[in-house]
């Protein structure tokens, strides 16, 4: 079902309200998308503080998108924006996206429309527009439109002495599969939504809990499970709840954060007797009474296995029972919330009394643990304050002090209620309803000096319900300027977030926040770091042996920054040498001498070895290992192991997967032999091991030693089984020995959304080059030596990018090698060179967390192109997807997806025209790239044989100017994407049976308009770098795979760092140059889906490729006439 209608353009006036308007009276209900009468929009007066445009949507609907617009005919527009909405026009929640922004980019002018489609669709009856940027040529000016559609549901809801009993046709229900699902709105932190038990003990309760959604469910027999999600839960908002279980696996979600759990115990069935209640726990035989504190609030689509809860209680069917008040509509709540935004301007200044007596009660949330609550002037010039200082609550007055017994640990983020009252010369305060505490003001000495001191800093938080001298404080009043006075205030929202859920902090570190940011603590972790990312571990005994440590234990963390925890290991340094091994020991619990008499086949001797390190940790050390090995010494007397009448082995191992292996010494598989019959030196050539000789001394039967490069996957014995008598076994020792420098690295995917960290080597000549680039439409990373004495790292999540640059005193482009760290997670980034100084760069506390990076990383290769050089990949089939089955081939893995491209690639050139890419089809299809003669860009497409190609022209300057220039563009169906461009083609159809993507010249063909013959005769001089065509790297396959029937090279094709040696200043995108005119179908770009390229490498060298005679046929356009051929594949 599409959600996707306009809701704004068909409402009355009287769905538009504003916080001011300009003088003229009718622009505010015309502020609709397009419209040009009545002012051309909305405008506040210029003294409004905090503008805002509010839409009354007439019902609640599910909103999936926006636009916004300026004010026709004028220079108002809004140039950002925050976005609000509410059920009931007041207690409204600011929408945040993914990365929890909360700022939408507006307009640049006042008649382009920027759409927003949301990443999570919200049901809301109202929106309300704050204006955060605008014009600098003028004013505030807007029109706006949102999208959607309607949203029907049913709604119950519960006072907090109230709830809902679905009973059971039968005594009893046995379910092995439940499902529930239900969204609440909650006016307090505490209350049960569900509730169900039987008499067996098995039990299921969903409940608030200090606003965290808590899941309590037993199967019996030890089944007993609990498990929390959320936060917050109480902020009147709207959330969504589902529990799925089947027998004991468990999968509860919450807004779209889920958690899957498993019940332990032997049940697997709940068992719940009589009925299930819903907002609460009644008393049996007590009406109105309940075991527990009442949900307050709204239920909604309330479902349980199917049955739809609500909707049986409002036709009252027989199988729902009412207690106490329960009404079918969501009435909402009447408390008015303010939000201090700053910790140093914000203030809410509201007349009091000038009487000796005086009180003042009102509630507060925060994170911070130090703030002025509460100011009042006295006779004379004293002062009464209250104020938070290490989360504890003290009033104050001069030098005296009060600390209340119940104010301390107010920093949680719930709501506490407080009371201040005077009376003469008697000051009192109570906190959350407990009993209050007094305070003399003439009594300057009492608990003088007790810690108490006036905070520099203002309160920063939420406050609602203020009530001074009995009497409650409209905050509405106070925000039309008619009450008090203010500064840096939110009015009618609580705009607190809990910055730990989920919570950046990694290996299991503490997470704890302040209202603008949060800090993990790492101590006990063994990582450190702001978000505790980095082991203090090394990460193998190789980097303990460059420390200059001597052989002994170590703990190691052989995945550095991964999720594994950090192993004890023996490092052996076996000499001083860069070439010398280092052997990294990993014991096990039998690492002595043991002696297994009496063991038959019926019962054999079996032996369990426990490593000293996890199979996780293991796996990771044998994959990085250049070589592995197990060694088992085996000595027997008159015991055998193959020698038996039927050639069943009396003794086995199994490898780390748990499968039986009966080869020992050495050999593969399925051959059963000892290492004496490997090395032909057995006591009795006519046995294959000494033991099966059956000699009455003792013999080294077995020497194990198994040594691998290769096959490390079934390399660590777990277990050792044996049913012949009489012998000793040793085990002696497991090893592991590293690579000591990586000069070159390979990575499939860049996980790199919330954390990234690179480690390398390199050494150099050159004076730049590009270490690691991944890059997409607006997200990127960078890791590069941008002057040969400094490594820059840069990166972008939104907001421009930032850089982190170190600079040596030395240059490092001395072909000496040198160590990079580089390392972003969501709180800062760091770069270190080397022992240099590590630099830091703090991230904004409510900036953009993901860096959106999904493509393979490859290896960058720059060519240098001459007259007549062509590179030409020809797909082995129509559709083909080439797999990854080695890194050579990696290259020429390439995918075909219905109506969808991705180009990404930098070139440098001088001459126009020029042909760039080609892309051509066994249907007389293409697309392709060129510089027309004035050198501006041109994307042609034909899809449709019988139609004239769409022709876009994306640049109008020249890029022929001898600078590095950078395209990125994707094809969605009709819409095509560059950077910060869209375009409209006249058809969705995909390019069809791709049969060859050519860079560099090509021939011509009848049918392929003159512009681009021209250019396709030219072929490209200049230099072509990181060509990406969806996951097709052209140049790549063209360097590792010159001999594949695949590729074809025409000309002489040179690979240099033409792309890395070009002056980074000069390196630009499409978007690098001027506002361009609108082309056919063409416009500006907001939030289009982004698609990213990635590259990584060194480009220290260079060498030189010449073609191999004879070469094929040049490549050319399709012309009506061609066909499949085999030939052709």
């Amino acid at each position: 079902v599409h959600c996707n209608g306009p809701l704004v353009s068909s409402l009355p006036p009287s769905s538009f309200q504003s916080s001011s308007s300009s003088s003229d009276s009718q622009s505010l209900h015309h502020a609709k998308l397009n419209r040009r009468d009545g002012g051309g929009g909305w405008m506040p007066e210029r003294k409004d503080q905090l503008p805002w445009l509010q839409v009354d949507l007439r019902e609640r609907v599910e909103v999936t998108a926006v636009a916004t617009q300026g004010r026709f005919g004028s220079s108002d527009w809004v140039s950002s924006y925050t976005l609000l909405y509410s059920d009931t026009g007041s207690a409204w929640k600011q929408y945040r996206q993914e990365d929890h922004i909360g700022v939408f980019p507006g307009n640049t002018n006042a008649e382009g429309v920027t759409h927003h489609k949301l990443p999570h669709s919200v049901r809301t009856r109202y929106l309300r527009f704050l204006p955060r940027g605008w014009s600098s040529k003028g004013w505030i000016g807007l029109r706006v439109e949102a999208y959607g559609c309607s949203y029907k549901s049913d709604v119950a809801d519960f006072d907090g002495r109230s709830s809902l009993l679905y009973r059971f046709n039968q005594k009893s229900m046995s379910t092995v599969k439940d499902v529930v699902s239900l969204q609440f709105r909650s006016w307090r932190a505490d209350g049960v939504l569900v509730h169900g038990e039987g008499q067996r003990g098995d039990y299921i309760t969903l409940e608030l809990h200090g606003g965290r959604l808590a899941l309590h469910l037993n199967l019996g027999d030890g089944g007993h499970m609990s498990v929390s999600l959320g936060s917050l839960l109480d902020d009147q908002q709207w959330h969504s709840v589902q529990i799925e279980r089947f027998n004991k696996q468990v999968n509860f979600t919450v807004d779209r954060l889920t958690r899957h759990v498993h019940t332990g115990g032997t049940g697997d069935s709940l068992e719940v007797d009589y009925e299930l209640s819903f907002g609460g726990i009644p008393l049996p035989g007590k009406p109105g009474t309940f075991l527990r504190k009442n949900f307050h609030g709204c239920l909604e689509n309330l479902y349980y296995n199917g049955v739809n809860i609500i909707d049986l209680a409002k036709r009252k069917k027989p199988q729902i029972y009412s207690v106490g008040n329960v009404t079918f509509s969501c009435s909402g709540s009447s408390a008015v919330s303010a939000t201090f935004l700053s910790s140093r301007r914000s203030f809410l200044q509201l007349p009091g009394a000038g009487d000796p007596a005086w009180s003042v009660s009102f509630q507060f949330r925060t994170w911070n643990d130090a703030g002025m609550l509460l100011w009042s002037g006295l006779q004379g010039a004293q002062t009464l304050l209250l104020i938070l200082a290490d989360a504890q609550l003290r009033l104050t007055h001069h030098r005296s002090s009060l600390c209340p017994p119940s104010g301390r640990g107010l920093d949680d983020g719930q709501w506490h209620s407080v009371s201040v009252k005077l009376k003469g010369l008697q000051a009192s305060v109570a906190v959350d309803n407990e009993p209050p505490s007094s305070i003399l003001l003439s009594d300057y000495t009492a608990l003088a000096n007790q810690g108490c001191r006036n905070p520099t800093l203002a309160y920063q938080g939420c406050i609602r319900s203020i009530v001074i001298n009995d009497y409650s404080v409209d905050l509405y009043r106070v925000q039309q300027g008619l009450l008090g006075n203010y500064s840096d205030l939110q009015i009618d929202i609580c705009d607190i977030r809990d910055r730990c859920t989920p919570s950046y902090c990694e290996h299991g570190a503490v997470c704890s926040q302040t209202w603008s940011t949060f800090h993990c603590k790492c101590s006990g972790t063994g990582y450190t770091g702001a978000t505790c990312h980095n082991s203090i571990f090394a990460p193998s005994c190789e980097a303990h042996r460059l420390m200059g440590s001597a052989s002994g234990f170590f703990s190691i963390d052989p995945d550095g920054s991964g999720p594994l925890s950090p192993a004890v290991v023996y490092c052996n340094m076996t000499g001083e040498s860069p070439a010398a091994k280092v052997w990294m020991v990993v014991d096990h619990n039998i690492m002595g001498q043991v002696t297994v008499m009496g063991s038959s086949p019926q019962k054999p001797h079996v032996m369990k070895l426990n490593y000293s390190a996890t199979l996780s940790q293991l796996s990771t050390l044998l994959h990085r290992a250049e070589q592995c090995q197990q060694e088992v010494v085996y000595r027997c007397r008159k015991s055998r192991l193959f020698n038996t009448w039927d050639g069943t082995p009396l003794s086995w191992w199994r490898d780390r997967a748990g499968e039986r292996r009966t080869y020992w010494g050495g050999f593969l598989p399925g051959v059963q032999q000892c290492s004496c019959s490997l090395a032909e030196n057995c006591i009795d050539m006519n046995y294959f091991c000494n033991c099966d000789a059956d000699r009455s001394s003792w013999y080294k039967g077995l020497f194990f030693n198994y040594v691998m490069s290769g096959s490390r996957h079934r390399l660590k014995i777990s277990q050792i089984s044996t049913s012949s008598g009489g012998r000793e076994l040793g085990f002696l020792w497991n090893a592991a020995s590293f690579y000591q420098e990586l000069s070159y690295l390979h990575f499939p995917t860049l996980q790199a959304e919330l954390s990234v960290d690179v480690a390398f080597y390199f050494k150099t000549t050159a004076p730049s080059g590009v270490f690691l680039e991944n890059l997409g439409a607006r997200d990127f990373i960078r890791v590069e030596l941008s002057t040969p004495s400094a490594v820059t790292f840069t990166f972008e999540v939104g907001g421009g990018p930032a850089v982190l640059s170190v600079k040596s005193h030395v240059p490092l482009n001395d072909k000496q090698w040198h160590h990079v760290r580089a390392e972003r997670n969501v709180k800062e980034a760091s770069l270190q060179v080397d022992q240099l100084p590590l630099r830091f760069l703090e991230a904004p506390p409510d900036g953009p967390a993901r860096l959106q990076l999904n493509s393979q990383l490859f290896v960058e290769v720059s060519v240098s192109f001459e007259s007549g050089t062509s590179v030409t990949y020809t797909f082995q089939e129509p559709f083909s997807v080439m797999r990854n089955k080695s890194r050579q081939s990696s290259a020429i893995y390439a995918q075909s997806s219905k109506s969808r491209e991705i180009v990404a690639f930098r070139f440098l050139t001088t001459k126009a025209p020029a042909m760039l890419m080609t892309v051509t089809t066994y249907h007389q299809q293409y697309m392709t790239l060129i510089l027309t003669h004035n050198g501006s860009l041109q994307i042609w497409y034909k899809l449709d044989r019988e139609k004239q190609p769409d022709v876009f022209t994306a640049t109008q300057h020249s890029l022929a100017n001898g600078q590095l220039h950078r395209i990125q563009l994707h094809r969605e169906g009709r819409d095509m994407y560059d950077v910060n461009q869209k375009y409209k083609l006249s058809t969705d159809r995909e390019l069809y049976m791709i049969r060859s993507l050519t860079l560099g010249r090509v021939t011509g063909r009848a049918g392929v308009d003159e512009e681009v013959l021209q250019a396709g005769s030219r072929g490209f001089v200049g230099c072509l770098s990181s060509v990406q065509f969806n996951h097709l790297a052209p140049l790549k396959a063209a360097i590792l795979n010159r001999g594949s029937s695949l590729v074809s090279v025409l000309g002489n094709l040179v690979e240099s760092n033409c792309g890395e040696l070009a002056d980074k200043s000069s390196s630009r995108s499409l978007s690098g140059g001027s506002h361009f005119p609108k082309e056919r179908g063409q416009e500006r770009l907001k939030n289009a889906e982004r698609s990213d390229s990635a590259v990584i490498g060194g480009g220290s060298h260079h060498f030189y490729l010449l073609p191999p005679p004879p070469p094929p046929p040049s490549p050319s356009f399709p012309s009506p006439s061609m066909s499949p051929s085999s030939s052709e594949k």
